[in-house]
């Protein structure tokens, strides 16, 4: 089970009520984990971020620079721009300075999810969210 499809099924449920802020926390013991973050925030710029990460985890552990600029081409996407961004580390302030706020709260697992700051770490079947979520939304009175 990976929590992207959860995610996007709880995004539709929920329409204008609640609202996802991803952050990276690329593992630092996995050989292409920094890379492939900056791959995802490079295909955000280009309006395919769900995309790039559904084929990252489809294709893990193939995340090398060529696969992931191989994946690029396969999504369509502009792959000179793409290449460029990810070989200048044009997201490695944003990518470093979610680790650092990971590092902060003391959060060492992926993926956690914060829901109005009720923690919830690691892949969850969908109704375990929808019952947080529902709880949160009664209490905000929506």
């Amino acid at each position: 089970m990976a929590a992207g499809p959860t995610v996007k099924q709880l995004l539709e449920a929920y329409p204008g009520k609640i609202r996802l802020v991803i952050k990276n926390y690329p593992y630092k013991y996995r050989d292409f984990a920094k890379i492939a973050a900056e791959a995802s925030l490079a295909a955000r710029d280009q309006g395919k971020y769900w995309e790039m990460h559904d084929i990252m985890l489809t294709r893990s552990p193939k995340l090398d620079r060529d696969s992931l600029i191989a994946y690029a081409g396969e999504l369509g996407l502009d792959v000179k721009k793409f290449t460029v961004s990810i070989d200048k580390g044009e997201h490695a302030k944003e990518v470093e300075r979610d680790v650092k706020l990971a590092e902060s709260i003391d959060l060492y697992n992926t993926p956690t999810f914060y829901i109005n700051g009720r923690q919830v770490v690691g892949e969850r079947p969908i109704d375990y969210f929808r019952k947080i979520i529902d709880e949160e939304l009664t209490q905000a009175g929506r």
